[in-house]
C-alpha cells in the first residue's frame, strides 16, 4: 500500500498529513513526512474536510475508506477501537479484558496505529485514568479529549480560566 495522494491540513494540534493510495486513506499523522510532488485525491480530500468539520464540532463519525498494513492482530485491535464512543474513554486493562494477557501487545498494536484521530487509539488511557501513551504526544491526546468530552457536553477535562 503505498502512498501516491496526499493532502495537508492546519488544524488546532498541528498540521496533519493525510496520505492515501486509489482507494484508501492509508496514513493519518502529525509527523513530517515527505510528501513533495503528491496531490489530493478524492480520498485525501474528503478526509481533510471531515477532519476539520471534526475539529470545528459538526462531525464525530468518519465515513471514508480506511486501510492501514498490519497484522491480523493489530487489525483486531484497531477494529475494536473504532467501538470505544465519541468523547468517551476506556483503560487499558479495560480494552483488553476479553485477552488480558494481551494487554502489552493491544497497547503495542495501539501504538502502531497510522490512522490518527480516525481510528481513535486517543480514547484508551491508564487504569488509573491518567492519560499515556499517545504517538502524538500527550499533549494532543488531551486536547483531542477535551475537546470531544466539550462537544460532546459531556463535561471539561479540566476548568479553564
Amino acid at each position: 500500500m503505498e502512498a501516491l495522494y496526499c493532502s495537508v491540513i492546519k488544524s488546532p494540534v498541528g498540521t496533519i498529513t493525510i496520505f492515501a493510495d486509489d482507494e484508501y486513506i492509508t496514513e493519518i499523522t502529525f509527523s513530517d513526512k515527505d510528501n513533495k510532488g503528491m496531490e489530493a485525491n478524492q480520498w485525501t480530500a474528503a478526509a481533510a474536510l471531515q477532519l476539520l468539520q471534526y475539529f470545528e464540532g459538526t462531525l464525530q463519525h468518519f465515513i471514508f475508506p480506511v486501510k492501514q498494513s498490519g497484522t491480523e492482530f493489530q487489525q483486531q485491535v484497531w477494529q475494536s477501537l473504532l467501538n470505544i464512543p465519541y468523547a468517551e474513554t476506556i483503560s487499558y486493562a479495560k480494552f483488553s479484558a476479553s485477552a488480558p494477557l494481551a494487554i502489552r501487545a493491544m497497547a503495542a498494536a495501539n501504538g502502531k496505529n497510522k490512522l490518527a484521530i480516525v481510528i481513535p487509539c486517543h480514547r484508551v488511557i491508564g487504569s488509573d485514568g491518567k492519560l499515556v501513551g499517545y504517538a502524538g504526544g500527550l499533549w494532543r491526546k488531551k486536547w483531542l479529549l477535551q475537546h470531544e468530552r466539550e462537544i460532546a457536553q459531556k463535561g471539561q477535562t479540566e476548568l479553564k480560566f
